[in-house]
């Protein structure tokens, strides 16, 4: 009930119908964002795609220019002189045959999971477990590759993974409540470029039809698509 009523609250002087530019939104869902933690911004994107079409796809990787204010765990799936070299990369987990058992065994302790190429066949195996988390490497976002150092650093310097939904909308954290306006602005801007660049030849009319950021907590607050571009 108590949410609720902060919630109610929260939505005090947003214009559930009214499109805001950019700046305006991102001012109002900070000054909106009043629980006891660092909120989470996130930005829900609708897309004029059809992804339940393979030529209508959206996915890719974005490194924010100021990061996510996340600190994310990176599991790395290589043997020998690559594990070595997660390892000094900061990966927090790496491993071979070792960690796909306990990845079967449910111990999964990653948020973002990179492989190099010849670990594939093993990996393969969890597709059923990983798949599911958005956790399985795939090597059209960078996350199967032999540069780890790079994935990792990557992966820890805040770089977002995104990918449409089925039902043409894709989501995204792009920083924190705490961070400043002019920080998250260019954060969402770099994300909508990055999603702008990854339009697929399938997508006809509209590319970017809506667009609304929120705060964990809070309200989500309409954006002018034109105003994240750019």
């Amino acid at each position: 009930m108590a949410i609720g009523k902060r919630l109610n609250k929260a939505r005090e002087g947003v214009d559930r119908e009214k499109l805001y530019p950019l700046a305006d939104a991102i001012k109002m869902v900070k000054e909106r964002a009043k629980a006891k933690f660092d909120e989470t911004i996130e930005v829900a994107i609708n897309l004029g795609v059809d992804p339940r079409h393979a030529d209508q796809m959206v996915r890719g990787v974005v490194t924010l220019p100021n990061g996510t204010g996340r600190t994310l765990r990176v599991g790395v799936f290589a043997r020998g002189a690559k594990a070595d070299e997660a390892k000094a990369a900061g990966a927090d987990v790496v491993g071979a045959e070792d960690l796909v058992e306990k990845v079967q065994n449910g111990t999964i302790d990653f948020d973002r999971c990179i492989a190099t190429p010849d670990m594939m066949p093993l990996v393969g195996r969890l597709g059923k477990v990983l798949g599911p988390r958005g956790l399985m490497p795939n090597p059209k976002i960078g996350t199967v590759t032999m540069d780890v150092t790079g994935a990792v650093k990557g992966a820890k310097g805040g770089s977002v993974e995104f990918r449409v939904e089925k039902a043409g909308i894709l989501q995204a954290g792009v920083g924190k409540a705490s961070f400043s306006e002019e920080k998250l602005v260019e954060n969402i801007k770099a994300l909508a470029d990055a999603v702008s660049k990854a339009k697929p030849a399938g997508s006809k009319g509209t590319y970017i039809q809506r667009v609304a950021v929120s705060s964990s907590m809070g309200p989500g607050v309409k954006v002018e698509p034109a105003t994240i571009l750019g």
